[in-house]
């Protein structure tokens, strides 16, 4: 009996500005357009950030369009902060390692998990620009070598 999870947004360029250490599951205090924008797909994670502030978890610069159906008398606000929810705990270990020289907490991706939307958060170093070439280096060669082997068995 698994739970279903569908990805609405995933943070590809997470991976290419950082070294993911640390891979942590949060919830999402969100208003009723949101849910119904990030189900239809409605957002972006591209240059969203978290920050730690008198110990809660905020996202900053995670876009969501409102749709074009969305009420009259609400007054939505795309990029507005969303509080992220976690354990009192987790918090206090997460702004620990956050404090240490060059961690930061950035969004992977946002998912429904079990009916609830979910946003997959990671605790990661940032890369230098070398460390940058590196990765792109290697991605480079899985693709020559899976089209080397491709070109064998044919």
């Amino acid at each position: 009996m698994g739970s279903k999870m569908a990805i609405f947004a995933d943070n590809r360029k997470a991976f290419f500005d950082y070294f993911v250490e640390e891979r942590i599951e949060a919830g999402l205090v969100l208003e009723g357009w949101e849910v119904k924008s990030i189900r239809e797909r409605r957002l972006q994670l591209k240059e969203a950030y978290i920050i730690i502030r008198d110990g809660e978890l905020f996202v900053l610069n995670s876009h969501i369009s409102p749709m074009p159906t969305a009420s009259k008398h609400i007054n939505p606000q795309p990029t507005r902060t969303r509080k992220l929810l976690l354990k009192n705990k987790e918090i206090a270990r997460l702004t620990g390692k956050v404090e240490q020289k060059g961690y930061t907490l950035i969004p992977l991706n946002m998912h429904e998990k079990n009916g609830y939307i979910k946003c997959e958060i990671a605790l990661a170093k940032g890369k230098k620009n070398y460390d940058k070439r590196e990765s792109e280096k290697k991605r480079d060669w899985q693709v020559e070598k899976a089209r080397i082997m491709k070109s064998n068995k044919v």
